[in-house]
């Protein structure tokens, strides 16, 4: 069970999904986590991986074979070397020296058991590859649920980001429509010249578009946060909690070792590797010969006789011979040890094959882990910084606007400004949320987004 599945199971994400109501980073996450097809998908492996478990200790029981026939047939028999085949039936019994078409009854009914008291470990081996398929499968799942829950919770940020910019865009827009009434009557009074009425309705128009295209990014947001929960063309509000808040800064992550060896990738690699070693144990126990106790009662009927005759129309038809046996059957399969050497070196080239893929993903995680930190310490920087540049930009278009409306200023400085302000907006917003991204791809690379999502719920 992996790290998020243990989260919800804990009842941390315990709201159900309503889209009646705003969705919380951790309804969206849970909710992604029950709905989305792959990590169903995932779940259903590993039930089929833990059934190939029962299947493979099944071998460990005794089989008994039932038979029931009747059959209505001619009894020419012949002398004569016949090889093993699937096409032509036997007949027991004596060679008549005829060929006659008279045909008789036959009918047989039997059991067969038998049971292999050892051998060699090599059901232990197959055992232990079925559990090892069952781990991977698992670890598999961690993997799914790793990422469908990080895709969840980076569309849920998109949606607020894109909401918040929808929100400097709608300001930006009205601003620019005050500034276009404002030019207006002074171009109306002939104060201003014309010119500047029309720039101030280029730089509205420019506003509506930007708001245009905020509008567009947050409903494509949305869609894809649909998407995860499987309510596409549903309409999807959210709620922002703590998000729109700079996060404190937490403890310093664990041992690199620690995380990495932790990490559902990481794991699924692991039990990679672990597959193909049981693999390997299962072929070294498989040049052993097979020993079987068996036991075997059966009946035979028959409407013909030795001398040639034949018995009534009825004759046969039901069994009335009867016979049973028990003995010990040994067999041994000599010229497979070629086969069972090839077969042992695929799998020591993908063992070496997944043993390089293993360290590959430890490399990959750790530096996917150190960008992540960098990416989050630049975040923070840049939080810090943003509410600086906004508080200038809003005095730099205070004071462009009383200098145009003192005639000392340009409609153009007017304009600058308000686009400065727009974007320092935005950008102050939005650093918030990138502190937030950051720790979701810190909690990514480390390969549990459980505390990531406590702290964004508190």
């Amino acid at each position: 069970m992996s790290h998020l599945t243990r989260f919800v199971r804990l009842g941390i994400l315990v709201c159900p999904l309503a889209l009646s109501a705003p969705l919380s980073l951790n309804q969206a996450v849970e909710g992604a986590l029950k709905k989305y097809p792959a990590v169903r998908v995932s779940l259903e492996q590993v039930s089929s991986a833990a059934a190939g478990i029962n299947l493979a200790r099944a071998s460990y029981l005794p089989r008994a074979d039932l038979l029931g026939q009747i059959n209505r047939a001619t009894r020419n028999n012949v002398f004569g070397l016949l090889l093993p085949q699937s096409v032509l039936p036997s007949i027991s019994g004596p060679v008549l020296g005829a060929n006659s078409l008279t045909n008789v009854w036959g009918s047989a009914v039997g059991v067969l058991v038998s049971w292999e008291p050892f051998d060699f470990g090599l059901r232990k081996a197959n055992v232990q590859v079925a559990e090892a398929e069952r781990q991977r499968a698992q670890a598999a799942a961690g993997v799914t649920e790793l990422e469908v829950a990080t895709a969840a919770a980076d569309a849920f940020l998109t949606i607020l980001a894109a909401q918040e910019t929808v929100r400097a865009a709608q300001a930006s827009v009205e601003r620019a429509g005050i500034l276009e009434r404002a030019v207006g009557a002074l171009v109306k009074a002939e104060l201003r010249p014309g010119a500047e009425a029309a720039r101030a309705r280029a730089e509205r128009a420019v506003a509506e578009t930007q708001l245009i295209q905020a509008e567009q990014a947050a409903t494509v947001a949305r869609a894809s946060l649909g998407q995860l929960l499987g309510v596409a063309g549903s309409e999807i509000a959210v709620a922002p909690g703590r998000l729109l808040e700079l996060p404190l800064e937490q403890d310093k992550a664990g041992a690199l070792s620690y995380l990495l060896a932790n990490h559902p990738v990481v794991r699924e690699q692991s039990s990679v590797i672990d597959e193909v070693k049981a693999r390997e144990r299962a072929l070294d126990r498989s040049y052993f010969p097979r020993f079987n106790l068996q036991g075997t009662t059966y009946a035979r009927g028959t409407g013909a006789r030795t001398d040639g005759a034949t018995g009534g129309p009825f004759a046969g038809f039901g069994p009335n011979i009867q016979n049973w046996a028990l003995g010990l059957t040994v067999t041994f399969l000599a010229l497979d040890l070629p086969s069972l050497r090839a077969r042992r070196q695929v799998e020591a080239h993908r063992e070496r094959a997944e043993t390089a893929r293993y360290e590959k993903a430890l490399q990959d995680l750790a530096g996917q882990l150190e960008k992540a930190r960098a990416t989050l310490d630049g975040a923070r920087r840049v939080a810090q910084n943003t509410p600086v540049q906004l508080e200038a930009a809003r005095a730099t278009e205070q004071q462009a606007t009383a200098r145009y409306k003192a005639a000392l200023g340009t409609m153009l400085e007017v304009a600058d400004a308000e686009r400065l302000l727009t974007q320092a907006e935005i950008d102050d917003s939005l650093a918030r949320l990138n502190v937030w991204r950051a720790l979701l791809a810190m909690a990514a690379a480390q390969g549990d987004l459980g505390a990531f999502l406590q702290q964004a719920g508190r």
